[in-house]
């Protein structure tokens, strides 16, 4: 099933979010309609906050950016309870966008690796350092389940200038092609 994704504006966005455990009800239909979320809306990831709820659940997949010689650098998987364990290398800019705040991109500026440590769909216990644009992404929805959106990481001059259209979407005055909850 599709979900709406949350827009900026919404408090579920800016919360730190609840480990969840194996027990956690409706949990593989949950991710399920996540990843159809996901592929609806043309996203590379997907956080839980973004589509409501309050719980350390993310997933990415940057296989289907790749080129074909490349799709083997790719990642197709599911973050529960994730934690930070380092970021090091050198700090890059990148163009990011988010399916919460449609129709906005800017340069984020982010290590160019993170060591994390996670549990898979089926609990199992994982501590891996991604690169590349895994770590891009991953850092990018990490931030989500930790309250962080990435217009949070911009200079105060450029969110500035983007505070016209991060309004417009607060009211919902935006239409992506892709179904939205706004705030009420």
């Amino acid at each position: 099933m599709i979900l709406p994704i949350y827009a900026y504006g919404q408090q579920v966005l800016k919360n730190k979010c609840e480990d969840i455990d194996p027990n956690f009800e409706g949990l593989k239909e949950l991710i399920h309609n996540m990843w159809e979320t996901m592929y609806e809306a043309s996203g590379v990831g997907l956080a839980a906050p973004q589509i409501g709820q309050n719980i350390r659940l993310f997933m990415i997949d940057t296989i289907q950016i790749r080129d074909e010689e490349e799709k083997a650098d790719g990642l197709k998987q599911v973050f529960i309870n994730a934690r930070k364990i380092e970021d090091s290398g050198e700090e890059k800019a990148y163009e990011e966008g988010c399916l919460s705040i449609p129709l906005i991109r800017a340069d984020v500026v982010r290590p160019e690796t993170i060591t994390i440590e996670y549990l898979n769909e089926d609990f199992e216990k994982h501590q891996v350092t991604f690169d590349g644009i895994n770590a891009r992404v991953i850092q990018h929805e990490y931030d989500h389940i930790e309250g962080v959106l990435f217009i949070d990481h911009l200079k105060p001059l450029k969110k500035k200038l983007l505070k016209r259209k991060l309004e417009a979407i607060k009211k919902g005055n935006v239409s992506p092609d892709y179904r939205m909850k706004f705030k009420n």
